[in-house]
């Protein structure tokens, strides 16, 4: 009887757990949707240039600075993201064409998931500082595959120095250095990257939510069946990978979560712009991000430490 009411309790403090994780999340998600279904002008491209081009590579560059990882660590972590999106991406390539879909289309949004928008702010508020951390090696080395596997992915073009253009590639590039010499930039210009860096998440997410309301996907019973089978492959790639190169809780948990996140609003940018399934892939957007309201939380249940 004790006993039962001890794991009742237990369960209750999990699930306010994760819902004070990922609130703030959708919150500020549902903000962004809220302003544009009001009629209100957000100006999509210039924010999303904005965060890319300066905050998001200032959170990075700070983040990676201030962490506390070991290089050992950073090593495995950064080995066990390229393997997993390469196998990732291997499945995934089977499946689409299995269903005889465009590749050009599915193969990179199923690939590549929305972990900067919604899988930093999640692995902050899950794990903390250090959770942010290490979310971030993973988010770099996304980046660094997506700006060129990914472009070849969708337009049919390698061009493997636009990946030298990135801010958050060489921000990635320098913290990691910073972060392996223990060297620490004078304090006067930490307190001004770290100014700009606490805008990148609030404006990742409110450009997500702010994105998703002016999509019009079409679709969405073929859309739900993909959104569920790239969440079954990340999960299944994140624990498999994490395991068998020895990564420690904290590692494997935040590889999973990057690995779990939604299709993201990037993907469809990319559709659009070479004309590759543009409106499938709308719908991938909303309809697995919808899905992960649900996924997400249960998720984080299982990979919060008890």
């Amino acid at each position: 009887m004790l006993a039962g009411r001890f794991q009742g309790k237990q369960s209750v403090n999990l699930t306010l757990t994760v819902l004070e994780i990922t609130a703030p999340v959708f919150f500020l998600g549902a903000a962004g949707f809220a302003w544009v279904r009001f009629g209100h002008d957000y100006p999509t491209e210039f924010v999303t240039r904005l965060a890319m081009t300066y905050a998001v590579p200032c959170l990075i560059f700070a983040t990676l600075v201030q962490a506390e990882i070991a290089p050992a660590a950073l090593a495995s972590l950064s080995l066990a993201a390229a393997i997993a999106y390469g196998l990732v991406a291997l499945i995934t390539w089977g499946i689409v064409r299995s269903l005889g879909l465009n590749l050009r289309g599915y193969l990179a949004p199923l690939t590549f998931g929305n972990t900067g928008n919604l899988g930093l702010p999640l692995a902050l508020f899950a794990f903390g500082e250090t959770g942010l951390g290490l979310a971030i090696v993973v988010f770099a080395v996304m980046a660094i595959i997506m700006f060129t596997l990914g472009l070849w992915m969708v337009a049919g073009v390698q061009n493997p120095a636009r990946v030298l253009k990135e801010p958050m590639v060489w921000a990635s590039v320098l913290g990691v250095a910073c972060l392996a010499l223990g060297w620490t930039p004078p304090e006067v210009a930490m307190t001004g990257i770290g100014l700009m860096g606490q805008l990148g998440i609030p404006l990742m997410l409110l450009t997500l939510g702010a994105a998703v309301a002016r999509l019009k996907p079409e679709r969405a019973l073929p859309a739900l069946g993909l959104s569920v089978i790239k969440l079954t492959i990340g999960l299944s790639v994140g624990l498999a990978v994490g395991l068998a190169l020895g990564l420690d809780q904290l590692a494997l948990s935040v590889l999973i979560l990057q690995l779990v996140t939604p299709v993201g609003v990037t993907s469809y940018l990319l559709a659009e712009r070479y004309q590759a399934e543009a409106e499938a892939v709308a719908g991938l957007v909303v309809v697995s991000t919808l899905l992960a309201i649900a996924a997400l939380p249960i998720t984080l249940s299982f990979l919060l430490p008890g």
